[in-house]
């Protein structure tokens, strides 16, 4: 129960900090997506039921904060969950280079999924120039942030387990 409701905080807290105090670090006009890094993480961590509790909370901030129709994020983050959660059971996961390799590839099917969506709904958008300008960079720039992330995540949910592997 404790911990459920400490992952349903961090959530909650990392969908806050995605669209207010994110801002400060903004390169070249992309954001890195908590979100994402975390639906990718508990998909590794817990499976993809986790991920995608984690996509429909997150994902439903997002919405509201974003002012896109409900249920966009909350869509594209439970598909990107769930695929990642079934591929991580035949990944070797350990390295670092690995989980940062998936969330890249993670965060271009969110975008790619996201930008398809928006396109349907808004055919006047240029979904080609969106791609390679805003969700490529975002994607490398969430990559980079998979090492520190996933520390601090598997330190504050999974530290027993680390401590037992001899990890920590």
């Amino acid at each position: 129960m404790r911990r459920n409701i400490r992952w349903a905080a961090v959530t909650i807290v990392a969908a806050l900090i995605q669209t207010t105090w994110l801002d400060a670090i903004r390169f070249q006009g992309v954001l890195p997506d908590l979100i994402l890094l975390l639906v990718v993480y508990f998909a590794i961590a817990d499976g993809e039921e986790r991920a995608m509790f984690t996509a429909v909370l997150g994902g439903i901030y997002q919405d509201v904060a974003g002012n896109y129709s409900l249920g966009h994020n909350v869509l594209c983050l439970a598909i990107v969950g769930y695929i990642v959660g079934r591929v991580s059971t035949r990944l070797i996961i350990e390295n670092p280079a690995v989980k940062a390799g998936l969330v890249l590839l993670a965060s271009i099917a969110h975008g790619v999924l996201f930008t398809f969506i928006l396109y349907v709904q808004k055919p006047h958008i240029s979904a080609v120039y969106t791609i390679s300008a805003s969700v490529v960079p975002g994607a490398f720039y969430t990559a980079l942030l998979t090492p520190l992330v996933f520390l601090v995540l598997a330190w504050s949910f999974h530290r027993d387990d680390l401590l037992k592997r001899g990890a920590l």
